[in-house]
């Protein structure tokens, strides 16, 4: 239980954040065209994590704005494409400070990540792969940290999962 608070003028912060704590705000945000809020999961069925394969391995276009967009005609048809576009477009984060905002939360997760946060973790990384690749000097080294900081916590998330559903 969080008891530690934080007094900064007439604002209180908990600093120990929940296990329940929300890594992607975006994904609890309304979007303006819908009524509710933009939270899609891409991963519902084991077809739907090699279709999320397919996307990854397909070839994507990040645009000078940072939009993500999948190239394949086909694939970028598919209902499930539409949700990947607002994943990667509307809820992971894209600024090197915001990444690695998500990265020290994840370092001080308690639990296991629920599957749309590691969904959006592991996108999350393949985007900082992509920055990283592209990034000169210093800024290189910054994304190059940052991509494996998010490994890591993906990592450590793994072996909780396995060590939590081998004791059971």
């Amino acid at each position: 239980t969080p008891l530690v608070i934080h007094w900064t003028g007439f604002v209180e912060k908990v600093l120990n954040a929940s296990p329940d704590a929300v890594l992607f705000p975006s994904a609890h945000r309304s979007k303006r065209s819908s009524s509710g809020p933009i939270n899609p999961v891409l991963q519902n069925s084991l077809e739907e994590v090699e279709l999320l394969y397919e996307f990854l391995l397909a070839e994507l276009e990040i645009s000078q704005d940072l939009r993500i967009s999948i190239k394949d005609e086909e694939l970028s048809s598919l209902r499930k494409a539409s949700d990947f576009n607002i994943i990667c477009n509307e809820v992971i984060p894209k600024s090197i400070t915001d990444i690695r905002r998500l990265s020290a939360h994840l370092s001080e997760r308690i639990g296991v990540l629920k599957r749309e946060d590691f969904e959006r973790t592991v996108l999350t990384l393949a985007y900082t792969a992509y920055r990283t690749a592209l990034a000169q000097g210093f800024q290189k080294d910054i994304w190059a940290q940052s991509l494996l900081s998010l490994f890591q916590a993906l990592r450590h998330d793994l072996v909780k999962s396995s060590s939590s559903k081998h004791s059971q």
